[in-house]
């Protein structure tokens, strides 16, 4: 019997509990750095240097967390569901937990890329420098997609939610476009559930289900719930 497919849109609150921090609950300040300097395509060709100095202790930082419950559960699930996954997170704890189908939406910490071919990727464990080329002469930059810069992987993660059976969201405040308004294309009927501390604001999804809970608690939740949707 084929199983039902899982779509699972996650952020920043399920890698919080690993130690990541969130800018969400830090009043526009990421590790103590304001976003607009660090965060844009405005900071990058303004200083490139410290957009560099903080990815690469954003890279050190995700290097050192571990997965958590939430993480893990989310793992487990592919024994009874087709999960794909589409995260707002850079780090690697869904692959590190035993995820398989992971659509990146904002890009990935463990990988670089060319400023000039965003095609031109290649891996990175430690820090990138100023002076670092890629292949194409080109300063090598974060393969992460910064506020200001288009979303490449938006096509992949709709038609992924368009043929959902049932949706998943876990750990987002719904408020970062244009990945929040994926719930814009979930299918009406079909089951929906949001797992957050602090259940965000949504108009648009029926049939919903909410879990008021912490990421590692709320998936134990929801584990037992759709359980009996396989």
């Amino acid at each position: 019997m084929d199983k039902k497919k899982l779509v699972v849109l996650t952020g920043a609150g399920i890698s919080a509990e690993s130690g990541l921090k969130t800018f969400r609950d830090s009043d526009g300040l990421w590790e103590g750095y304001d976003i607009e300097e660090v965060a844009t395509a405005t900071a990058w060709k303004r200083n490139p240097a410290l957009v560099l100095e903080f990815y690469n202790m954003r890279r050190q930082n995700v290097a050192d967390a571990q997965p958590n419950a939430a993480h893990y559960a989310l793992a487990a699930l592919q024994e009874n569901f087709e999960v794909h996954i589409i995260t707002q997170n850079i780090d690697d704890l869904h692959e590190r937990a035993g995820s398989k189908n992971i659509v990146h939406l904002h890009g990935e910490i463990f990988k670089m890329r060319s400023e000039k071919n965003e095609n031109l990727v290649s891996e990175i464990r430690g820090p990138i420098q100023i002076g670092d080329k890629a292949a194409d002469g080109a300063q090598l930059r974060p393969h992460i997609v910064w506020f200001e810069e288009a979303v490449p992987m938006m096509d992949e993660a709709i038609q992924q939610v368009k043929t959902a059976n049932i949706f998943l969201i876990v750990g987002t405040s719904l408020v970062v476009y244009p990945a929040a308004g994926l719930v814009n294309y979930v299918p009406w009927t079909i089951p929906k559930f949001i797992v957050d501390k602090k259940i965000p604001y949504t108009s648009s999804l029926h049939h919903l289900t909410t879990i008021e809970k912490s990421a590692s608690e709320g998936m134990q939740e929801f584990i037992q719930i759709v359980h009996e949707l396989a």
